[in-house]
């Protein structure tokens, strides 16, 4: 039977409008921490009507200690689900980190329309609407609004005041939660925000598909629904086989993955297959153009070595900074994967050492202060960019993010792979692989069949011994170098193919007789870790040539005719110690991790076995065609 509580009057108004509510199954009572939310929080469940009739399915959690409020809100809205479900069932925490559990606040946990108990249609990346004619011109924007009048009406002992938070998807409503905001809405931290999937978020990089994350993604975890209901525990896919580089190299195209595997049971991955160009579909779902009218402070946070959504957190701040420079706006920026400042102690990402621990110095000393500050009046406001120096291993802060003091530099590439801040003189220089899209350079050394977090900062020194990759180093560095920004590749190529992918990899390349890590940082039972000579992946993006003028548009490469690629990959703050090198690796595959490019100009997701064709690649490093990697520059300290 549920359990009987003690209601707060308004929310017997609020009983009025809700509808049944589908109960979980009873946990096994071996819970401790939930025994803990229990004994400290209430529980209500509420659908909460929207302005076109919908009612969004509403977990709350309100403290039962009334003589320490009045409590402010925090609110995370979800398509993954609020479970568990019932009111006299409760989950193992609350909040972003203990700290919030214990400080107290009301906990409120919405599933967005459309998903797990909501009602309405659900919409990939909902676009959001600017002009609102009508009660049916509805979006997260306006969900969110009509959630918060909601609850500041029906939910008793709140001191009026709400924040907002959310991780990957969560972080995309939490971006659009705070567009034409809520008064009551005063703080919000989007976190790996899912901004533009085309233009280096999820879907694609550089105009590639990313392959495997999205099929493991779409494939067997996110499924349309239909109606209301409670999740089903997710079935494993079965690949077959613990190497992905071997299915989907058998699989052949994108559409053979629908047709062999999904058989048309997902339109979301079709969706993201099928739009291959930066097309309205993407374009409807840019969320950074929409960012206007943020009235309350912003806590942006990303992980250096994001997988999934990498770019989202610049965009998101941004185009806050540029369509609200009054609004209190800060970018978080730490050594951590995606979501890994919430999860983990942050003190190392697969081989590489960070010193600290990172994620537990965010959760306590950068997000619980930020909601404090802004929700309960307590504590300072922070910088406008808190970001963690890797190479060193400290967190810095500035007024502006890219540091002003930092300087445009380019590191150029030159005969016989090396690579220096000096343009190449010589009038002649051209390096050249060939590149086979059947035989697709993998994007780790090892047999997986997902994508692991840590191959964003794994050895390299596999690649760099394939003859069908470009590897140019500097000499050991004489003295530190610090870079703080973007990273952007200006190349000077050219292809005996008609289109073909270009992959820029910037890497540390550790000193020889580098210290190994010591036997309390490494696994018991593990061979032991030699860092020496270790090439550390920090920044590698793909680019598909023929965007190289048009993300709308797609040309053709024209065979043996000389082309620019100028572009630009997400931001860095790392410094390559000295005795270190700086590396750059270039390269036309990087498999599965991205699909394939048949090097023929084609539609790629449908492409046929014959019209994947090896081409020879040329990338020129001569005065009149220079070809290096442009990076922010710290001055010396």
């Amino acid at each position: 039977m549920p359990r009987l509580h003690r209601f707060p009057l308004a929310i017997f108004v609020l009983l009025a409008f809700a509808l049944p509510v589908v109960r979980a199954q009873q946990p096994a009572p071996d819970a401790p921490k939930e025994d803990s939310v229990r004994a400290h929080y209430t529980k209500y469940e509420f659908r909460i009507p929207m302005r076109d009739g919908k009612r969004l399915f509403t977990a709350v959690y309100v403290p039962k200690d009334a003589a320490g409020g009045p409590y402010p809100f925090m609110m995370d809205r979800t398509p993954y689900n609020v479970g568990p479900y019932g009111e006299d069932q409760y989950p193992m925490h609350l909040g972003p980190s203990p700290e919030f559990e214990k400080s107290g606040y009301i906990f409120v946990y919405q599933d967005v329309r459309g998903r797990w108990m909501s009602e309405g249609e659900f919409i990939e990346m909902r676009p959001h609407i600017d002009e609102k004619k009508s009660p049916q011109d509805v979006d997260d924007a306006s969900d969110t609004y009509d959630t918060i009048e909601f609850l500041l009406k029906h939910v008793a002992n709140n001191n009026g005041k709400v924040g907002i938070w959310g991780i990957s998807y969560p972080g995309f409503y939490t971006s659009a939660s705070i567009i034409d905001s809520h008064p009551a809405l005063v703080a919000a931290s989007p976190q790996a925000p899912m901004t533009n999937l085309f233009l280096g978020d999820d879907g694609y990089h550089g105009g590639a598909f990313m392959l495997s994350a999205n099929f493991g993604f779409y494939g067997p975890f996110f499924h349309p629904q239909k109606n209301p209901q409670t999740p089903a525990p997710t079935v494993p896919f079965d690949f077959g086989t613990p190497d992905s580089y071997k299915f989907y190299l058998q699989a052949g195209n994108i559409a053979n993955l629908d047709k062999l595997y999904l058989k048309g049971s997902n339109w979301l991955f079709n969706d993201q297959a099928k739009h291959d160009t930066y097309d309205a579909y993407w374009k409807a779902r840019d969320l950074s153009q929409h960012m206007k009218n943020v009235h309350c402070a912003v806590l942006v946070v990303g992980g250096w070595y994001d997988a999934e959504d990498l770019s989202g957190p610049y965009r998101t701040f941004n185009a806050i900074n540029q369509f609200n420079p009054q609004t209190p706006t800060t970018l978080v920026e730490g050594p951590w994967v995606h979501g890994g400042w919430a999860r983990s102690d942050g003190d190392h990402l697969g081989d590489v050492q960070f010193d600290a621990k990172t994620g537990e110095y965010f959760r306590t000393s950068i997000q619980f202060p930020f909601f404090e500050h802004y929700l309960k009046g307590k504590g300072a406001a922070q910088a406008k960019a808190v970001v963690f120096e890797t190479g060193t291993n400290v967190w810095r802060s500035f007024d502006t993010w890219p540091p002003k003091t930092a300087t445009a530099k380019t590191l150029y590439f030159h005969a016989g792979g090396k690579l220096s801040f000096d343009p190449p003189a010589e009038a002649k220089g051209v390096d050249e692989y060939v590149s086979d899209p059947n035989h697709p350079v993998p994007f780790v050394c090892y047999t997986t069949n997902t994508v692991p977090q840590r191959y964003m900062v794994d050895d390299q020194r596999f690649a760099s011994y394939r003859p069908d990759v470009l590897v140019y180093q500097t000499d050991p560095l004489e003295e530190d170098v610090t870079i703080a920004g973007p990273i952007s590749p200006r190349l000077k190529i050219a292809s005996s193919g008609t289109d073909s992918d270009f992959v820029v990899k910037l890497i540390d390349v550790y000193p020889e007789d580098y210290a190994s890590a010591p036997p309390n940082k490494r696994v018991m039972d593990t061979p032991p870790l030699f860092m020496g000579g270790y090439q550390q992946l920090l920044r590698g993006e793909p680019f598909r040539a023929k965007f190289r003028n048009s993300w709308e548009k797609p040309e053709p490469l024209t065979p043996g005719k000389e082309a620019d690629l100028n572009f630009t990959m997400p931001d860095l703050f790392h410094t390559f110690r000295r005795g270190h090198r700086i590396m750059i690796q270039v390269q036309s595959s990087w498999f599965p991790l991205a699909d394939r490019n048949p090097q023929t100009f084609t539609d790629i997701p449908n492409a046929r076995p014959e019209e994947f064709q090896k081409a020879t690649e040329q990338v020129f490093h001569q005065k009149d065609a220079a070809s290096g990697v442009e990076v922010l520059v710290m001055p010396k300290m």
